[in-house]
């Protein structure tokens, strides 16, 4: 039975219908007369309580309401990527071809060219046995992915009694036909998956691959994990936007999902503009034929606002279950949390801190609990991996407040900004004492390997420098540091060095904008043999004034920036250089 109601009460996106005792939970629904898309959010016998996710100016009691009789959700197929979507999985270039600048009320368009043609190449004939997820062909969407056809998970599989052959076919054409208990089924290159319902997987590994960033403080000192969680908040100003661009454009995964939630207007056009012309940085083609954009800014209807994560998610676990490694950005998780604030207080929810629904914190957990590396149901055996980084806007840069605080109830890597930073033009402005990362011993094996087993004891050392130095402040603030012994001094000396040559990194700068792992480990083993050295000459005699004059310390600093990552053998020189001066003031021997 089909859900038919009317309206009794409107109150901004919040809408209130009776008569629709045949209606079910997070059912899409169509509202008034113009037919604007909701969702039914809550039931009270009849009257069921409806999120609209279009603006509801001029919408009155009485209008109809009528249900679809399926939950929200979206189309997963070829031709996603390099699309631009809003929150409910619209594309905005077809929305603005058919009301302009301002997208029209009521407007329904599909998500992906249903009449475009794809070559598919069939990996399964007839008579072979499918299940849900086996791949049983292939379609080149971009240049850059393949796009494996699978059998949805919610279909009953069996064995295959039809398959087209090799050749080019629209997304409406049925590729192949199942039959399964005499009953036979057709798959097409589509299928849609409810937003809210996690995707089905086989095994859920552990996080112990890392996902590379070339960002050097992320990388080397705070790094996530394939499959991982993450989160950066930051006050306005902190450069937020700017780190998670260099995240989604540097990151060795396959497919990047950014999701512009509720972020000003002007922030979002300068990612629409600017990513169409990025290149992606391994291959020279445009990065959007790697990426899917769901833009929904804070002008737009609050209500898509709450979905659009759940949208880019479900596009994440897509890609994921073809095998492919998948980086979702979420900026910001703040705003989505406003929205769901707003809907809350419209449906006179009971408030809880600050305002924010009493399930604020089940909510976070829910969408942080869909990152994983996973092996994906059917067959051939693949693994996938969905990394989910949100950026959280706290009002003043006060981490107390309950969006961060319940996000780092979720996540396992946290990447604090800090204002202070970002004023004095340290880039990116990671705070090193208050970020952390609970993925340092699940990826060392892997960066012991496959880069050097020694990453994980230099990025100790080095962050000890830093917390050391950081104990020191207090005392040079009060005393001046001419209070401190020689051997203290060093240590603020190295940590100026590694703040300069480790955790500033210029995205601008055509080296420095990526630093491979293998240049990594060496400007860090770089600065900490100095730092071991540097000791071992005090003791020996030389003075701190002779340490601090030595060249090879403005060498080292501009290392970064002038040694690209395909003249590594170029640092190997500055050890050389380094052992020579430091046995001119010490007689010590550095080795490399």
């Amino acid at each position: 039975m089909v859900a038919k109601g009317r309206i009794v009460w409107v109150s901004g996106p919040a809408v209130k219908a009776d008569g629709m005792s045949d209606a079910k939970m997070y059912e899409t629904v169509s509202v008034g007369n113009s037919k604007l898309i909701g969702e039914v959010i809550r039931l009270t016998g009849d009257v069921a309580f409806i999120q609209v996710y279009e603006s509801t100016s001029g919408l009155k009691p009485g209008e109809p309401v009528v249900g679809t009789g399926n939950p929200l959700s979206v189309l997963l197929g070829p031709g996603i990527i390099g699309q631009i979507y809003d929150g409910i999985q619209r594309p905005l270039k077809e929305l603005s071809k058919k009301s302009g600048s301002f997208i029209g009320r009521g407007i329904t368009t599909t998500p992906v060219d249903m009449t475009k043609k794809y070559h598919f190449v069939p990996s399964v004939k007839v008579g072979d046995e499918v299940e849900p997820g086996n791949i049983i062909g292939v379609v080149k969407e971009t240049d850059l992915i393949d796009h494996s056809i699978m059998v949805p998970p919610n279909h009953s599989g069996g064995k295959i009694t039809n398959i087209v052959s090799e050749g080019d076919y629209d997304l409406e054409t049925e590729i192949a036909t199942a039959e399964k208990d005499g009953s036979s089924s057709p798959i097409k290159m589509y299928h849609k998956w409810p937003v809210r319902q996690p995707r089905p997987y086989k095994v859920r590994y552990d996080p112990t691959v890392p996902l590379l960033t070339g960002q050097r403080v992320i990388d080397t000192f705070f790094p996530i994990a394939k499959g991982g969680t993450g989160s950066i908040p930051g006050a306005f100003g902190t450069g937020k936007t700017v780190t998670l661009h260099q995240i989604a454009k540097w990151a060795d995964s396959q497919v990047v999902v950014y999701i512009g939630c509720g972020e000003r207007g002007n922030e979002m056009t300068e990612v629409l503009v600017e990513f169409p012309h990025l290149k992606d940085p391994r291959t020279g083609k445009p990065l959007m034929d790697r990426t899917v954009l769901v833009a929904n800014t804070s002008n737009m209807p609050v209500a898509a606002r709450e979905a659009s994560i759940y949208t880019g998610v479900t596009i994440a676990e897509y890609y994921r279950d073809m095998g492919k490694d998948v980086v979702l950005v979420a900026d910001s998780t703040s705003r989505w949390a406003e929205a769901l604030r707003e809907m809350s207080g419209r449906l006179e929810e009971m408030p809880a801190e600050e305002g924010y629904p009493s399930y604020l914190a089940s909510r976070l957990a829910e969408f942080y609990e869909r990152a994983g590396r996973v092996r994906a149901k059917g067959s051939p055996d693949r693994d996938g991996s969905v990394t989910l980084v949100g950026a959280v806007s706290p009002s003043g840069g006060d981490f107390t407040e309950p969006v961060t605080t319940h996000t780092m109830r979720f996540i396992k890597t946290f990447w604090a900004l800090d204002a202070k930073l970002a004023y004095s033009r340290h880039y990116p402005s990671i705070n090193w004492m208050n970020s952390y990362s609970g993925y340092l011993a699940d990826i060392a094996k892997w960066w012991g390997q496959n880069v050097s087993d020694e990453w994980l004891s230099l990025r100790s050392e080095a962050y000890g420098v830093l917390q050391r130095e950081d104990t020191l402040k207090e005392i040079v603030r009060l005393l001046g540091p001419e209070a401190l012994p020689d051997e203290e001094k060093l240590i603020l000396e190295v940590a100026r060095m590694i703040k300069i040559g480790i955790l500033q990194q210029n995205s601008f700068d055509d080296v420095d904008t990526y630093c491979s792992p293998e240049k990594q480990v060496k400007l860090l083993k770089l600065l900490v043999d100095f730092y071991k050295h540097g000791q071992q000459a005090l003791k020996e005699g030389a003075s701190l004034a002779d340490i601090r004059s030595m060249p090879i310390i403005s060498s080292m600093l501009k290392a970064r920036m002038e040694i690209k990552d395909d003249e590594i053998p170029k640092l190997d020189q500055l050890f050389q250089s380094m052992d020579e001066q430091f046995k001119s003031i010490s007689g010590v021997k550095v080795t490399n």
